[in-house]
């Protein structure tokens, strides 16, 4: 494949128009068609449909677009660096990250991140969702422990647990009688296993409560409503001021935060360079490192 006519029609699909992208690269628009024409015959395939005042991309078109602007940005920055003698963090850095740590920490962090790096272009997008990074354009995603995938490597920086707190004017639960309770769905009675210095035992709640957010479920639990599920780091803070008290440790698996980017591709410097940034936020990668982020 010419990864010049590759180039023109990267060019010619992010401006929408022969015309605006001679515009904009002041390269003749004929010679635009021209290059973006051999690049449809040499694949067989129709990219644009061509109307009297529009230009659109045929669904085999936008696909191409997707999945090859990112890899001509890279090449550009990396022959820029080489050229420069160094790998200066540089261009467009797409992150995709959970609603939680977003609310929490990602605000300090992004601004931090973008003093130190005045010359990457940082974009972070919330979203709990599973995302598909090459499809969808990210560098770096942030998910909550994810699932194995084989095209992607990452590492965990942030680890954190669930524990059960409550109001201090709550009484817990005894006798067979279940607590009231905020919870993250609506449901029926629900037990929860937890650990206690005293061992493991179980606690009966009756949600009364049914709240999407954690934050909103923490609000909730500081109101006297019920008990509730949340990370440790979110409520550090009122349990060293004693406006909650603690029931439990949850018994399960701990929480994992984990950088995640395409296996498949090369590590930028913008990329390595977040990771980094990262580490030096949270060197120990502790609770308590994240609720130092979080305001009281």
């Amino acid at each position: 494949m010419d990864l010049l006519a590759l180039a023109d029609f990267n060019v010619v699909a992010r401006h929408g128009g022969f015309g605006k992208a001679a515009r904009a690269t002041g390269r003749p628009k004929a010679t635009l068609s021209r290059r973006v024409g051999e690049l449809e015959s040499s694949l067989d395939l129709r990219l644009f449909e061509r109307g009297a005042r529009s230009l659109k991309l045929t669904e085999e078109g936008r696909a191409l677009f997707e999945r090859t602007g990112a890899l001509l940005a890279e090449l550009d920055e990396t022959a820029s660096a080489i050229a420069s003698g160094g790998q200066r963090p540089k261009g467009r850095l797409r992150i995709s990250a959970p609603l939680l740590f977003s609310q929490t920490a990602m605000g300090r962090i992004a601004a931090g991140f973008a003093l130190k790096y005045p010359e990457v272009r940082l974009e972070v997008t919330t979203e709990d969702r599973p995302v598909d990074m090459i499809e969808e354009g990210y560098d770096l995603v942030i998910r909550v422990n994810p699932d194995p995938d084989e095209s992607l490597v990452g590492r965990a920086f942030l680890r954190d647990r669930l524990v059960v707190v409550a109001s201090p004017d709550l009484p817990r639960a005894s006798g067979g009688l279940a607590a009231p309770g905020v919870a993250r769905w609506a449901g029926d009675r629900q037990t929860w296993h937890v650990k206690t210095q005293g061992g493991r035992s179980t606690i009966a709640i009756e949600p009364v409560l049914a709240l999407s957010m954690l934050v909103m479920v923490r609000d909730a639990v500081r109101a006297g409503v019920g008990a509730a599920r949340l990370p440790i780091s979110l409520v550090a803070h009122d349990l060293a001021d004693g406006t909650l008290v603690l029931w439990g440790d949850i018994d399960g698996p701990e929480i994992a935060l984990w950088a995640l980017y395409p296996s498949r591709r090369l590590l930028s410097a913008r990329v390595s360079a977040f990771l980094n940034f990262l580490k030096q936020a949270f060197p120990n990668g502790t609770p308590d490192e994240l609720a130092a982020y979080i305001g009281r």
